[in-house]
C-alpha cells in the first residue's frame, strides 16, 4: 500500500449528546477543571475545553426519555478517552470523579492489557462513557 499523507489534521472537537446538559457542564467544569469556551442556549449546547481538547455538549431533545448507549447494539461513539498526566494524577482524579454526584464508575484504575498503560471507565452525569488513561514513564534503568 503506498504511503499517503492524511487529508486530516487531528480532531477539532468532539460533539456529545447528553441527557442533562447542566449536570454534564458542571462535571466537566467543576470536577475535571475544564473551561466553558462558548454556548448556544437556543440549541442548547455548551462548548468546553481543557486547553488541548474541545468538546461540544448537546442537550438530548427530550431529557429523561433518552436511550442510554449500548456498546453492543448502537453505532456511534463508544467512549471519550482523556489523557491523564501520570498515575498519581489518575488516582486523584478517579477519587474525585467517583465521589461526584450521579457518576457511575464502571471500573477503577487497572492495566490496559499487560500495561504499561493504566485506565478506568466512568459514565458522567449526562450518560457519556469517559475513559481516563495514562501511560506511566517506563524506567529504563
Amino acid at each position: 500500500m503506498p504511503n499517503r499523507i492524511a487529508a486530516t489534521r487531528g480532531i477539532d472537537h468532539v460533539g456529545l449528546t447528553v441527557g442533562d446538559l447542566d449536570r454534564s457542564r458542571r462535571f466537566f467544569v467543576e470536577c475535571l477543571g475544564w473551561q466553558v469556551v462558548g454556548e448556544n442556549r437556543a440549541y442548547p449546547a455548551v462548548f468546553v475545553s481543557d486547553g488541548m481538547t474541545r468538546v461540544t455538549l448537546w442537550q438530548a431533545e427530550t431529557p429523561g426519555e433518552h436511550v442510554a448507549f449500548d456498546r453492543r447494539k448502537n453505532v456511534g461513539l463508544h467512549h471519550l478517552a482523556l489523557k491523564i498526566a501520570d498515575l498519581a494524577a489518575l488516582s486523584d482524579l478517579h477519587a474525585r470523579v467517583s465521589a461526584w454526584p450521579d457518576v457511575v464508575v464502571e471500573f477503577a484504575p487497572e492495566l490496559v492489557g499487560k500495561g504499561p498503560r493504566v485506565h478506568c471507565m466512568v459514565r458522567e452525569p449526562g450518560g457519556v462513557r469517559i475513559e481516563l488513561v495514562c501511560t506511566p514513564a517506563v524506567d529504563a534503568g
